[in-house]
């Protein structure tokens, strides 16, 4: 299936967090779905987001998975000779959108796990964490992020000192220049 939705609550969803167990924990997986949206209903869910009161925080998870999202604006045209807006495309190989106990969503792209095409992952498989081999892929990049984040902070280092510097050549000049 492409969507698949799991709402867990009581004491057997505390395993996922504290709050779940009172709020409930809602798991959703969308998987290999490629679909076509036209602006104005996304524009149509706006008086549905608005509410007088606040609600619950659900702690939950939507993963993302394989998916393709074209979204065509079909509002009308101010210029009746224009070809019209070209369709944007959003291409998602796996992403995983967090919602914890602080009501804050977190979102995460993961790297997929290949399976191969005669094996068939079962649902509760797809629903669960990602595998350790994603996550083993993730460790190994730590020390090569951790080097490139010094170079990106010496250049940003950089970067201020040559702005401190033409702050002060431009002052020689104008005394009073302000940013």
């Amino acid at each position: 299936p492409e969507l698949c939705l799991r709402l867990e609550g009581g004491p057997g969803a505390a395993a996922h967090s504290p709050l779940a167990e009172q709020n409930g924990f809602l798991r959703v997986l969308l998987q290999g779905c490629h679909t076509q949206l036209c602006t104005s209903s996304l524009t149509g869910l706006g008086p549905f987001l608005e509410d007088e009161i606040i609600p619950e925080v659900i702690p939950m998870e939507i993963e993302v998975l394989d998916a393709k999202i074209t979204m065509q604006d079909d509002s009308p045209r101010v210029y009746p000779t224009s070809p019209g807006p070209v369709p944007i495309t959003l291409a998602v190989d796996h992403v995983v959108v967090r919602r914890k106990d602080d009501g804050v969503f977190y979102l995460t792209e993961e790297r997929p796990v290949s399976v191969c095409e005669g094996q068939k992952a079962p649902a509760e498989s797809a629903l669960a964490a990602p595998a350790a081999g994603a996550r083993g892929l993730q460790l190994k990049q730590v020390p090569e992020l951790q080097r490139e984040l010094q170079t990106l902070k010496l250049a940003l280092a950089e970067a201020n000192m040559d702005k401190a510097h033409l702050l002060q050549e431009i002052r020689k000049y104008n005394p009073l220049f302000q940013l």
